[in-house]
């Protein structure tokens, strides 16, 4: 397959504007600034035209994407000279990996990956907000490659979280260049995550399994308070803020009974819930989910066996009643009253987000279990 070679200096007509005289002149100081140690940045100011107004435009309207270039020029530097595609595919792939210590037998610590993952994350949203902006990305694109740096950076956690565990003796990992690979661990991305439908500042829903009698856990009495452990510093690594930001607010509460349930559940306990007690709400949550990081081949396996209680095959007067009950739930939600310009809530009033996606919904919840298409 032929590399894709579309580059921001692909430009037709800029299809910005910068949002005021006094912001351009700002940007443009900031520039020469950083032209001063980069030669790429002195071509870029010495050239008039579409592309040069686009930079300026955007680094005028987003104070995110001009932070991130004054703090780290190399990399607008990176994404001038560079094609898109192959650019962003590598900050992805550097955060899959950023759990490997620098030398070998020296693991990196909860900081270390920390300030990596929240430099990839910048980097990934810097490349990619401009081929945005700059529309060589369809919008399918921009969320396809922010949930695929999300699946990255929660594999690269994992593995970091099972590594130290391993160190410490509290799991036995098989192979400490692939920490999760048949671990028996299942991590599904839930919602927008498992749709690839994120968008810049989207939380991220996981669920969390594991298999007691993995060869990873040797002792399964102590699983449910280690398992309890590893998620918090999952959730800390991934969320708490710090000088490079944050990588993902990170929500837990899609597990079976929240309340009552540990964080990470036993993947026969879970299947037991959703066969005897599972929601209709989690029906339709199901449908999005997708093994992110973990035991990728558990996590397959996991949700071809949760098949039938997602999409039955026959639906009986209880089933059509369960759907009527995601109607309703829905229509609960503060908004959804009638619609109105002014105030109306676009997510969860009336005719909103919210209620679109549930018709998809119903209608994969009706049809899946005999037409898979």
């Amino acid at each position: 397959m032929e590399t894709d070679k579309r580059r921001l200096s692909d430009i037709g007509t800029n299809p910005l504007r910068p949002s005021s005289q006094a912001e351009m002149k700002s940007v443009l100081s900031d520039l020469k600034d950083m032209a001063k140690s980069h030669g790429a940045i002195v071509e870029l100011l010495a050239t008039e035209g579409a592309w040069r107004d686009f930079i300026i435009a955007a680094f005028s309207l987003s104070p995110f994407l001009r932070d991130c270039a004054v703090s780290r020029p190399e990399l607008l530097v990176r994404a001038l000279s560079e094609p898109v595609i192959p650019l962003i595919a590598t900050c992805i792939e550097t955060a899959r990996g950023a759990w490997k210590g620098d030398e070998p037998g020296k693991p990196v610590t909860d900081a270390q990956i920390m300030s990596r993952l929240r430099i990839a994350k910048r980097e990934v949203a810097f490349v990619t907000a401009l081929a945005d902006l700059q529309r060589l990305f369809t919008a399918r694109e921009t969320t396809r490659w922010l949930s695929d740096f999300a699946g990255a950076a929660v594999s690269a956690t994992i593995d970091h979280l099972l590594s130290s565990a391993h160190d410490v003796g509290k799991l036995i990992v098989a192979d400490l260049d692939h920490p999760s690979e048949a671990s028996g661990v299942v991590v599904l991305g839930m919602g927008k995550l498992g749709a690839f439908e994120l968008n810049y500042s989207s939380d991220i829903d996981l669920v969390i399994f594991y298999d007691p009698q993995a060869a990873l856990i040797p002792d399964p009495d102590e699983a449910p308070e280690t398992f309890a452990r590893l998620l918090r510093r999952l959730i800390r690594i991934l969320q708490e803020r710090s000088g490079d930001g944050y990588v993902f607010r990170t929500d837990l509460r899609l597990r079976p009974d929240p309340g009552a349930t540990p964080l990470a559940i036993p993947i026969e306990a879970a299947m037991l819930y959703y066969e005897s007690r599972g929601q209709n709400w989690e029906r339709a949550a199901f449908i999005k989910a997708r093994p992110v990081a973990g035991d990728l081949a558990a996590g397959d396996a996991f949700l071809r066996e949760l098949t039938p209680f997602v999409f039955r095959k026959y639906l009986d007067y209880a089933a059509i009643a369960d759907i009527h009950s995601i109607k309703r739930q829905i229509h609960a939600h503060k908004g959804h009253g009638e619609i109105a310009v002014k105030g109306h809530n676009i997510k969860l009033g009336r005719g909103g987000i919210r209620e679109i996606e549930f018709f998809v919904q119903t209608q994969q919840l009706i049809a899946g279990g005999g037409h898979r298409s």
